[in-house]
């Protein structure tokens, strides 16, 4: 029987995910934010991208959004985890 991995591993693996996506959308990859936190079986993210990149992070009618929802539901339904993904804009310096 194969065991679940540690609750901080998992949520660390899914926001190198989440970051590495991102950075790869978006015009501002230093801008790109993402925290996390976790209970027993739900990862909570929040992904925090530049103002300007809002647009191109969710995608035509929230498509891009959704796509990497149901990537990070896959990822983490191997360690039979729930993912909640918040995106949002990163706060402007000053």
């Amino acid at each position: 029987m194969r065991r679940a991995p540690k609750n901080n591993d998992v949520t660390r693996s899914l926001a190198d995910l989440v970051e590495y996506v991102a950075r790869g959308i978006v015009d501002h990859p230093d801008a790109v934010q993402v925290t996390s936190s976790a209970d027993r079986s739900t990862v909570f993210l929040e992904l925090r991208v530049s103002p300007e990149d809002m647009g191109r992070m969710i995608g035509r009618e929230g498509r891009l959004a959704n796509a990497l929802r149901v990537l990070l539901r896959i990822a983490a339904s191997r360690s039979r985890r729930r993912v909640v993904l918040d995106i949002a804009e990163a706060q402007r310096p000053g």
